[in-house]
């Protein structure tokens, strides 16, 4: 196995998280720049960041925004890790509430 780097590379930081952890599932949408969007599901929720089930394995951008469906919030975030059809990412900045906008 290669020396990989960067945050793709990364294994999901399991010992070092500082909230608890809540299993959910819910509706979630990876929210690009140009409101482009990807389905997920939330697997793992914190004040921190979030686990996310995406449908297919695919290369998500650094920083993007997560719009948790259920609570028509969207959340900056930046990702942690990607394994597969997982992604971890920490929440950079505050939830705002949803922009009356059909995603």
């Amino acid at each position: 196995m290669g020396d990989a780097t960067g945050p793709a590379a990364a294994g999901p930081p399991d010992d070092k998280r500082r909230g608890h952890r809540s299993r959910t599932v819910k509706e979630a949408k990876i929210v690009l720049s140009d409101w482009s969007t990807i389905d997920c599901v939330l697997k793992d929720l914190t004040k921190e960041g979030a686990r996310l089930a995406i449908p297919a394995v695919m290369s998500l951008p650094e920083e993007f925004r997560v719009l948790i469906v259920s609570a028509g919030t969207l959340t900056p975030a930046r990702l942690a890790w990607q394994r597969g059809e997982l992604a971890g990412v920490a929440f950079t900045g505050p939830a705002q509430p949803a922009p009356p906008r059909r995603y």
